[in-house]
């Protein structure tokens, strides 16, 4: 059974599955069962799945959109995940908070619409982030992408030169 509670930003909620089960043979982890999940409320329709896979010191991020919830965890390795609000009619726009999501915690963070979020991937190993979606993604055109270092947020990210792309250089 999850545990799901709030942050300090109205609408992301952090949700604890358990930690995972870990034998001679590797990892064995639940990352979704939508009847616990609509039993704590939380009743999206979730229709893509994506992940990524970095090398440490990658940054990716920050991107949102108006329009999808993301459900972000991290099956292998380590990463810091920042979520910004960037709803600009919002009392709580630039507002931030920053987890860490590791193979070992069994964290998922939720971010509502009209959020920012990147992370930087912290394990020596690399790290998968892994991500449910309420809507398809249509391309990075359809997303907003803000510069991982921009002076509004001040996000003390603990890397000073990111591997970066070039959309998230700013370029």
């Amino acid at each position: 059974m999850i545990k799901v509670s709030s942050t300090s930003l109205p609408g992301v909620l952090k949700i604890h599955r358990g930690f995972p089960f870990r034998d001679h043979r590797g990892i064995y982890a639940t990352i979704y069962q939508r009847e616990d999940y609509f039993k704590k409320g939380i009743t999206i329709d979730f229709v893509e799945q994506d992940f990524s896979f970095s090398r440490k010191n990658t940054l990716r991020g920050l991107h949102g959109d108006d329009k999808t919830y993301k459900m972000i965890c991290c099956p292998f390795g380590a990463f810091c995940l920042a979520v910004v609000n960037y709803d600009q009619f919002s009392c709580h726009f630039g507002k931030w908070e920053m987890f860490f999501l590791t193979d070992d915690n069994g964290l998922q963070i939720l971010i509502p619409p009209k959020h920012l979020n990147g992370h930087l991937v912290l394990s020596n190993k690399g790290a998968i982030f892994h991500y449910n979606q309420s809507e398809y993604y249509k391309g990075a055109e359809n997303q907003w992408s803000v510069r991982w270092n921009d002076p509004r947020f001040n996000i003390p990210w603990p890397v000073v030169n990111p591997i970066l792309s070039n959309r998230d250089r700013g370029v």
